[in-house]
């Protein structure tokens, strides 16, 4: 198989702030698998280096060393033993993951079928794919734009919103988005683990008469999540702790958040959700900005894993100029039910796009 690579940046509507920092313009990686017979998949690695500690430039050093081993294997190989080939060449999950989703696509493509069902998510017989409740990200940084973007979600048919926290003015927001979004609107928060163990413990008491659905990742670290159970009534997530030694061998959380850049793929999210399930864990699936062919695959693994909780995968409308393939309705996006991923997801990367 030959193996092409395309780095780009695509700019967000507004600067995104978090714990790890303001995100303005994202980093993506197009990656094409091209068969001998000219079957193609494409896939996407989503590194952000302020987030995950991954560069550009290490998802391009990983994927060069991939090259031989593409060009090894046949076009109707294994999906997860050309993975695990490759996974011998590099750890670098965001690679993996990009090489992953396009041999799914591939492979669905080939099978005329949606990864989901190749999955076995259900019969081979044609029909819409299942829906994937998702939450709104509410993305401004003051009360008023908060307040209205509450709102906003409440109308669009939204159940569930989340906030990013350790930010700034987080009670007054978080206040305001429960004023504005009603009292039947579920309220998720994400400190991404800027918190010591006792700025999260008054952090959480400040923020619990809110009525928060959960937080994600108030700490980093498996220690510091078993010191805050026991001290707050609000359900925690594991999310980037959940790559830590230990993390899936017994429950150290009420939830976990997956993400397919991190697990390395389809293959590895599902994987870690038995393991999760296995240990206690309630699982749902996230993005962090990622690209519709990484949104897609977060969505196939949700059809097999039927999340109990909304998935952070409505993102795509934070990014700038072009229409959002994979748009929610009411709450929810539709699993694509189009061969492999989905149709004609990689064309969103030449919109908008800039090459780096």
């Amino acid at each position: 198989m030959q193996l092409t690579v395309d780095a780009l940046s695509r700019p967000l509507r507004a600067p995104f702030p978090a714990g790890h920092g303001t995100v303005t313009d994202r980093p993506l990686v197009l990656v094409t698998l091209r068969a001998a017979d000219g079957a193609v998949g494409h896939g996407e690695a989503a590194p952000l280096e302020s987030y995950d500690g991954v560069s550009v430039a290490d998802v391009l050093v990983a994927l060069d060393a991939c090259r031989p081993v593409l060009q090894a294997y046949p076009g109707h190989a294994p999906v997860a033993d050309v993975v695990a080939r490759c996974a011998e060449v590099t750890t670098i999950a965001p690679a993996l993951a990009a090489i992953d989703l396009a041999l799914w696509d591939l492979a669905g493509k080939r099978a005329g079928q949606p990864v989901w069902r190749l999955l076995g998510g259900a019969a081979a017989a044609a029909g819409p794919g299942p829906l994937i409740e998702v939450n709104r990200t509410i993305s401004a940084a003051d009360r008023s734009g908060a307040a209205q973007q509450a709102a906003e979600a409440r109308v669009a048919g939204f159940r569930t919103v989340k906030l990013k926290v350790g930010i700034g003015d987080d009670a007054g927001r978080v206040a305001a988005v429960r004023a504005f979004g009603g009292p039947q609107l579920a309220i998720r928060i994400d400190a991404n683990g800027i918190w010591e163990v006792d700025e999260a413990i008054a952090a959480l008491r400040s923020l619990e008469p809110s009525g928060i659905e959960l937080c994600e990742e108030p700490v980093h670290g498996l220690d510091g999540f078993a010191e805050l159970r026991g001290v707050t009534t609000v359900p925690l997530a594991l999310d980037e702790s959940a790559d830590l030694p230990g993390a899936l061998d017994e429950r150290h959380a009420d939830l976990i958040c997956l993400k397919v850049s991190r697990c390395g793929g389809i293959g590895g999210t599902l994987v870690a959700a038995e393991r999760a399930r296995a240990a206690g864990y309630e699982v749902y699936l996230a993005s962090t900005l990622d690209g519709p062919l990484g949104i897609a695959a977060a969505l196939h693994c949700a059809a097999l894993i039927g999340p109990r909780h909304a998935c952070g995968l409505a993102t795509l409308e934070l990014y700038a100029g072009g229409e959002d393939p994979l748009a929610p309705r009411d709450g929810a996006i539709a699993v694509p039910a189009a061969p492999g991923l989905g149709d004609g997801l990689e064309r969103w990367y030449v919109t908008g796009t800039t090459a780096t």
